[in-house]
């Protein structure tokens, strides 16, 4: 959390992964869309191994359950497909994220946050900015930008070996520009 958060409430997009709840920044969302066509791509890393079509844009997608370690499933009637906008490595990205359900923008207060806690999770923590709490739930806050930032050797995800494309690789060959 950054000193000017500690005033204000931090306004996120909440969405569920396999029953566990999760925030993005709002301000990264462009927009939600229901499930749409997708394009596999041969030999992309699982993590963002499809393409989708927005608004004539070529935009990859990615399944955040598959980075989080959880069960990918197919998608149901509550699935959607949260379009955000973020930085890698200075260049603005568009991208796709599929979601179990988006549930709504909501305000998290400065007191509701806290820092993530470092074990106890069954998600990698330096993928959590915070974690807030709202009417008796916790709501893991999402570092967007480290979810997506290129793997390096000690940072690859569980079942990634040296010399697999990094997970954004995909990402930032199709959406710069």
């Amino acid at each position: 959390m950054t000193a000017s958060r500690e005033f204000q409430p931090l306004v996120v997009l909440t969405l569920a992964l396999q029953g566990d709840i999760f925030a993005i920044e709002a301000a990264q969302v462009r927009e939600i869309l229901d499930v749409v066509p997708i394009t596999d791509v041969p030999g992309a890393d699982r993590f963002v191994s499809g393409l989708i079509n927005v608004r004539g844009r070529v935009v990859p997608l990615a399944d955040l359950r598959l980075k989080f370690g959880m069960e990918q499933r197919p998608p149901t009637i509550d699935t959607r497909i949260v379009v955000i906008e973020i930085e890698i490595a200075g260049d603005p990205m568009i991208v796709g994220i599929r979601a179990d359900k988006v549930y709504g923008v909501t305000e998290l207060e400065p007191s509701a946050l806290e820092e993530t806690p470092r074990i106890g999770l069954h998600w990698r923590p330096e993928f959590i900015s915070c974690i807030g709490k709202r009417d008796g739930d916790f709501i893991a806050v999402l570092d967007i930008g480290r979810v997506f930032a290129p793997a390096t050797a000690p940072d690859l995800v569980p079942g990634m070996t040296p010399g697999m494309a990094p997970d954004s690789q995909l990402a930032l060959s199709v959406t710069s520009g």
